[in-house]
Formats: structure tokens, sequence, C-alpha cells
């Protein structure tokens, strides 16, 4: 099965001011809810600004993506398909 790639905005307040410990806890419940859920999500990595995360998954489609958030109890406040990725080695065609 192939998983397609999003990219989730969480809007979180003030989750740019937890401490390491306290993201701990987070990674921990969203890492339960993915093991409910396997093998259709897997999280890549997560972005944290002041008031959202932004986080990459791969995922069997949209609906995987809001059991997750249901389930962790984190929103899925957009979700975004990522069709194509591009970085600065495109230009040379690598």
């Amino acid at each position: 099965m192939t998983l397609n790639k999003y990219i989730i905005e969480r809007d979180i307040p003030e989750v740019g001011s937890l401490d390491r410990e306290q993201l701990a806890g987070a990674a921990a419940k969203s890492n339960e809810a993915l093991a409910q859920l396997a093998p259709d999500i897997q999280w890549v990595e997560s972005f944290v600004a002041a008031d959202k995360t932004f986080c990459v998954y791969l995922a069997k489609d949209e609906d995987m993506i809001h059991r997750h958030a249901e389930i962790s109890g984190f929103p899925a406040t957009k979700i975004t398909p990522i069709r194509k990725m591009i970085d600065p080695t495109t230009e040379k065609g690598v």
C-alpha cells in the first residue's frame, strides 16, 4: 500500500512554550494513537511554532489523519496533501 504525504497544521495555544518533557509527553500520546492505526499512518516530523505545530505525516488518506486527531486529542486544524517536493538541487535536475 502506498501512503500519501500530508502537512497538518495543529492550532495549539502556547505549544511553543512547552518544555522538553512536555513535548516528550505529547509525542508519546501521538505515538500511542499511531500504534492503534498502524500501518495506515506514520509520523515523519513536526515543527513547533508559538501557537501551532506543522506536522508531516504519511497516511492512507485524510480520514486516517482525522482518526489520529480524535484518538490523540491533538487537533488537525488544516490538512494539506503534498503533491510534489522540490529542494535546492531541483534546479540542477539531480
